[in-house]
């Protein structure tokens, strides 16, 4: 038993160092003011955290927040996960491979509690638990998984190897924005090797930031990473769409996808002077910052968002607007304007939001519209819908469609959307 411990311990260290390539990257210098400190032990868990300000790439969600923990499983190992349900709009923990992409997918409302607790995504209109009773316990196992026992399947063990996977816990939209994990503690972890070994990983003190270090072999990881990202973008857009026009991706595979979420895109590229006018319907969603519970009945989408990014790798987000944070008018209908601060308008109507351009030295941009889990009754509008049955979402998403148009910052100010050929 202790030899197998030891043997996990080692590998988990290694793991924990090597998986992004920065063993021997230099710490930052003494003038150096990284976003987040290293944390001393390579044994902690949820080491690396994704968002808008540290490792921003692969198109993330403004309102999301994504911690990572590197995984390989042998035969016999299993990684056990000990946590308490969030209060946020949604969560979920999924598996990626080694090339970015899904392994599988264990939802919020999937997550079966322990004995005593309950589930505050589970039933539909129910009331939200007190903290003191929302624990839950999932297993990683490797190969198939059973859901209904809070299994969540990993990367197997191939030819005598353990590739290296990556366990990521998505949280949406916390109901205190100061909370990025919904007010609870992220889940403790060990790692257990059959019955015997087990190695216990508390969540790490601060989350590592790959671009507080220097050195080639950070640079190198960090080239390395942006590579991959950016030959899976290289594919996600059909060629010979005109810019401004929301469209299907051909594909999202190897950019960490969330199978729970589906896009459409329309390309960008700055000219100075002009702005992009959106308009389109919203769906209802539960407003979980206004005390709304996720289960409440009637709601189209789990949760929607127009986010602005980066057409660059690792393709970063420059900012979104979510379902709660866009303005509406008396028909329900949201009014974007994507512009930068030169040829933003000095006023704007009450009923427009302002989506930042960002950095004009970056011309070309993509503007996502994400649709999350559409109720039934929805869902032959939704983007889902779109994708799956490989349809025009111009044609099948009816109003809530978003039409986009280039405009001249001194038109939309004198005439509004209606002046930029909206209607």
């Amino acid at each position: 038993m202790h030899a197998a411990a030891a043997r996990l311990r080692v590998f988990l260290c290694t793991l924990a160092l090597v998986c992004l390539g920065l063993a021997g990257a230099a710490p930052p210098t003494a003038t150096a003011v990284p976003t987040a400190a290293p944390t001393p032990s390579p044994l902690c868990a949820w080491r690396y955290m994704s968002n808008s300000t540290v490792l921003n790439v692969a198109f993330p969600d403004a309102n999301a927040t994504y911690w990572v923990l590197p995984y390989a499983l042998g035969p016999n190992t299993t990684l056990e996960l000990s946590g308490t349900y969030p209060a946020a709009r949604y969560f979920s923990l999924n598996t990626y491979g080694t090339d970015f992409n899904t392994v599988d997918t264990l939802r919020d409302n999937q997550i079966v509690p322990d004995p005593g607790s309950a589930n505050p995504f589970g039933n539909a209109g129910a009331a939200a638990p007190t903290p003191t009773n929302r624990s839950w316990h999932a297993t990683v196992v490797p190969g198939a998984a059973d859901h209904a026992r809070n299994q969540i399947r990993g990367l197997p063990a191939a030819a005598g190897s353990a590739p290296i996977g990556f366990l990521i816990i998505r949280v949406y939209v916390p109901d205190n924005p100061n909370s990025a994990p919904g007010g609870v503690p992220l889940p403790e972890v060990t790692a257990k090797i059959g019955s015997g070994a087990a190695l216990p990983m508390q969540p790490c003190g601060a989350v590592f930031d790959p671009a507080a270090y220097t050195g080639p072999i950070a640079d190198a990881a960090t080239a390395g990473f942006e590579n991959v990202i950016a030959k899976a973008a290289s594919g996600a857009f059909p060629g010979n769409v005109p810019e401004a026009t929301f469209v299907n991706p051909a594909s999202t595979s190897g950019l960490f996808p969330n199978g729970d979420n589906k896009y459409i895109g329309a390309g960008l590229t700055y000219q100075p002077g002009r702005i992009v006018v959106v308009r389109g319907k919203s769906p209802s969603f539960p407003d979980t910052r206004a005390g709304q519970p996720v289960t409440a009945p009637g709601r189209q989408l789990r949760y929607w968002s127009m986010c602005q990014n980066d057409l660059v790798s690792p393709y970063p987000v420059v900012a979104c607007a979510s379902d709660f944070q866009t303005r509406l008018d008396a028909d329900g209908y949201y009014t974007y304007v994507v512009a930068a601060p030169a040829d933003t308008p000095a006023t704007v109507a009450p009923t427009v939001t302002v989506i930042p351009w960002g950095s004009t030295t970056v011309a070309k941009k993509v503007l996502f519209l994400r649709y999350m889990l559409p109720a039934p009754a929805f869902y032959p509008q939704s983007i889902q819908a779109s994708q799956d049955d490989h349809t025009d979402p111009a044609v099948t998403m009816g109003p809530y469609y978003p039409r986009a148009a280039y405009c001249s910052a001194a038109v939309f100010a004198a005439g509004g959307y209606r002046a930029c050929g909206l209607h």
